[in-house]
């Protein structure tokens, strides 16, 4: 008897050592990604260079954003190759609201498709006047959500500073979030949040499920700061904010965005992955 639960214990200390490690081999990988308006002049000068050099860093995705739409169907597919070929990939694509017109939404389906993203992010609506204008921006991404199922793909929105600040008692983000379905992604930038007041974990575990993708982008109150401090030296406290994106926001991949710093673009974009992973492994 005294054997067998010998016998027990240690099987049972030994299920014990080894279940934190099941559990990590089990958690879903995380990408992490650059928003390429971080490096947009050097976009603007050598594009395809441009996405070699943040490939080399050790970036998985990028996100290309409004000028993609004026691109040819033959520069969309070298580009798709090049993609291919670094071992990166671009999951979705930043769109002012003209792309979700009727008349531009197919060609922003196209060369989405042809790049290989996933989503149409709505990062502009125009000009919106009231609550009921910010109601019409939802019931446009709705419209859009239907038209890309078929294809495979998905719409979502992206927020700025203004969309967390009250209209009429409500915050635009809000608006968004309530009226729209739950396939629309709420695409976040925690940065602007941050800036416009509210605590970006409570939005996060408002809307399980929808944060997909973040932008993972600072903010200091200081003077002459702003989002200028390199990712990880403002106030964002990013491994609460991790932590909620993982286990209730139902996160796919992290995009980096920096507005600027004291070191040059692509410097600036090395050093805040470095800073990304010590804190998100740590």
């Amino acid at each position: 008897m005294m054997a067998r639960q010998s016998v027990s214990r240690r099987s049972l200390l030994a299920l014990a050592a080894i279940a934190p490690l099941a559990s990590t081999a089990q958690r879903k990988r995380i990408l992490v990604g650059l928003e390429l308006y971080s490096v947009r002049e050097e976009l603007k000068q050598d594009l395809m260079g441009t996405v070699r050099a943040v490939a080399k860093m050790g970036y998985e995705v990028v996100e290309f954003y409004a000028p993609y739409f004026r691109w040819t169907d033959a520069y969309a597919k070298d580009l798709r190759k090049l993609l291919d070929d670094l071992g990166i990939r671009c999951l979705s694509t930043h769109n002012d609201s003209q792309s979700f017109t009727p008349e531009n939404l197919p060609r922003a389906i196209e060369l989405n498709q042809l790049i290989g993203s996933k989503f149409i992010v709505m990062a502009s609506a125009g000009r919106v006047q009231g609550l009921d204008g910010w109601k019409g921006v939802a019931e446009r991404l709705n419209e859009a959500a239907e038209k890309l199922k078929p294809q495979g793909l998905r719409t979502g929105y992206h927020n700025h500073a203004a969309e967390f600040r009250p209209v009429d008692g409500r915050r635009p983000i809000e608006i968004i979030a309530e009226n729209t379905g739950k396939e629309v992604v709420l695409q976040f930038d925690v940065g602007t949040c941050i800036e416009a007041g509210p605590d970006p974990v409570a939005w996060i575990d408002k809307n399980p499920g929808r944060i997909v993708s973040m932008h993972c982008k600072d903010w200091s109150p200081e003077p002459g700061k702003g989002y200028k401090v390199l990712f990880g030296e403002g106030v964002a406290l990013w491994k609460k904010i991790f932590e909620a994106a993982e286990t209730t926001g139902g996160i796919e991949y992290y995009l980096i965005e920096q507005e600027g710093s004291d070191y040059p673009p692509l410097e600036t974009v090395e050093r805040c992955l470095g800073t990304f992973r010590k804190l998100h492994t740590s």
